[in-house]
């Protein structure tokens, strides 16, 4: 029986100035010193683990850290891709276009960054690396940490480890127009499920919460389905949702947690599709939570949309309380009033964990918030938590 809300966040949290230099440059294609890579991510792991948990976050990850980016990891665990592709810009960067300069110019000339935009292309046959050896020396890494901390006193609620979905791999590592084995958009997103498949049912086994990310959900109605119709984008969105539950076919649903998000940059985000619009296709998913932020401005009113369309019966809703595109630090009393809304639109406290609206570093070198000010939003985010509580329960 819960008496509390518990707490949680997105997945990838700020990782080194050094640590990201050195997974920009591995990603970049640069020759790097493979034993400093490896120093420096134990060592950046072990802290954020540890963080974590002084912090008095609930249910705890590896921050990601071994990643350069969420999404764009996979590519080293499956073969088949290669070259480089070109996502089309955002609406807001089209609409917008001073925006576009204004962001242009806070980019440090010279300075190299991960591939977000000129991603790899699916050109060949795609296959799961069979020694599982990416995903098994991150868990292996992640589990020695947790055991390292409980000898210390310090024990999490609960674990999770994130991956990529079918639908934002498809739509940022594309479809080369020329692979002889994927004719179309849809093809390629159902392969994906099948190797992906062997990620997810790993990071189960070992006893782990497995996050789906996928913003491509929501966040592709701007940028792959820019073009598209709403309607047209609905029926991908149920696509790709079909594409999540096959791979999950040997997954219970309470060990998954989806995570949809409308895109983490500081943006007008006036193409958002609605949550309301979303909501009944995302219930088609085999999960048992849904991550959805609403602590940003472009979302924040949107929590009501659950009366009306209310949680499948037995789900979760973890909704983002905090903010991760600025360096305001949230009052814990703002927190405190986004969760108990959420719980009152939900009908049921016991069935909202309170979470952030994306990662605080996505990418390695695309961070928007300073590091001691993302570790603060945190400890907003648990006093935050605790102050609804109260209200919530007594």
């Amino acid at each position: 029986m819960t008496d509390r809300i518990l707490t949680t966040h997105t997945g990838s949290l700020p990782r080194s100035p050094e640590l990201t230099r050195l997974l920009v440059a591995r990603d970049q294609g640069h020759d790097i010193d493979v034993d400093a890579l490896r120093a420096e991510t134990d060592r950046v792991l072990a802290r954020t683990v540890e963080q974590q948990l002084t912090t008095g976050l609930d249910v705890v990850n590896d921050g990601e850290v071994p990643r350069v980016g969420f999404s764009t990891y996979i590519r080293d665990r499956i073969d088949g891709f290669g070259g480089v592709g070109h996502r089309k810009p955002t609406l807001d960067s089209i609409k917008f276009p001073e925006y576009a300069a204004f962001q242009a110019r806070q980019i440090d000339e010279g300075a190299e960054f991960a591939r977000v935009w000129d991603t790899p292309l699916a050109q060949g046959l795609l296959h799961y690396d069979e020694e599982r050896a990416g995903v098994r020396s991150d868990l292996d890494a992640f589990e020695r940490e947790l055991a390292r901390n409980a000898e210390a006193g310090r024990r999490p609620a609960g674990t999770f480890v994130s991956a990529a979905t079918p639908g934002i791999v498809a739509t940022t590592l594309l479809l080369d127009e020329e692979n002889p084995h994927y004719g179309d958009h849809r093809e390629y997103v159902f392969a994906l499920a099948e190797e992906l498949r062997v990620e997810y049912e790993e990071i189960v086994a070992r006893g782990h919460t497995l996050q789906l990310d996928a913003p491509d959900l929501a966040m592709e109605r701007v940028i792959h389905f820019g073009d598209a119709t709403l309607d047209e984008f609905l029926a991908a969105v149920d696509l790709h949702v079909e594409a999540i539950n096959r791979a999950l076919r040997n997954i219970p649903k309470d060990r998954v947690r989806l995570h949809v998000c409308w895109g983490n940059w500081q943006g007008p985000h006036q193409d958002d599709v609605p949550v309301d619009e979303l909501l009944e296709h995302l219930y088609r998913a085999e999960v048992g939570a849904f991550s959805i932020p609403f602590g940003n401005p472009a979302h924040q009113h949107e929590l009501p949309a659950f009366r009306q369309h209310p949680l499948p019966d037995g789900a979760l809703l973890i909704p983002g309380v905090i903010d991760v595109t600025t360096n305001y630090l949230e009052h814990p009393q703002v927190v405190a009033n986004r969760i108990v809304e959420a719980a009152e639109a939900v009908g049921d406290p016991a069935r909202v964990i309170a979470g952030t609206d994306c990662g605080l570093a996505t990418f390695a070198s695309y961070e928007f918030v300073a590091t001691d000010v993302a570790w603060a939003k945190l400890g907003a985010l648990v006093e935050g938590a605790a102050i609804a509580s109260r209200r919530l329960f007594g």
